[in-house]
């Protein structure tokens, strides 16, 4: 999630240059967890700016279409699409149901912009580095893990399974 790339997005080779990260074992690792979990996942070589993104999927739930993130999701990590672009989220928002010229008007406007702020805020008080966090019980882990690391996390601070 980096909500303060250009529009068009940044190479990944540009982005971690420097950072001392194989860009191909990165994407293998990601490869080999997201077939464990049977989610859809192709490397890419761009990353595209979130924010409107994030004012999109705001924005879909409250319009009771929590799909919106799966969508997301599949934009972003199956596509490699350019999600900084409000013709894109318009696309991937009437994928989903919701009216085009209506998420074209919220895109617009960037009325969700406030909250989306507050989130940044939010992650930022609690040390979120990378994404997905995943923060339960005052404990974070970062970067896709593991279903069971993720069932541990929420076990150590509380969570009861459902009967």
């Amino acid at each position: 999630m980096h909500p303060e790339l250009p529009v068009g997005g940044v190479a990944l080779a540009d982005l971690f240059r420097g950072r001392g990260i194989d860009l191909g074992a990165a994407h293998a690792r990601l490869k080999r967890l997201m077939d464990a979990e049977g989610l859809p996942f192709e490397p890419r070589e761009r990353t595209y700016g979130t924010r409107l993104a994030q004012e999109l999927g705001k924005w879909g739930e409250r319009q009771g279409k929590p799909e919106i993130h799966d969508a997301l999701y599949r934009a972003v990590f199956v596509e490699g699409a350019a999600v900084d672009r409000p013709e894109t989220l318009v696309r991937v928002a009437e994928g989903v149901g919701l009216d085009p010229v209506e998420a074209a008007r919220i895109l617009e406007a960037q009325s969700l912009s406030d909250e989306v702020d507050a989130d940044w805020k939010r992650a930022r008080e609690l040390g979120v580095t990378g994404v997905p966090t995943f923060v339960a019980g005052g404990e974070a882990v970062v970067g896709a893990q593991p279903y069971e690391l993720l069932e541990e996390l929420v076990r150590a601070a509380g969570a009861q399974p459902r009967r």
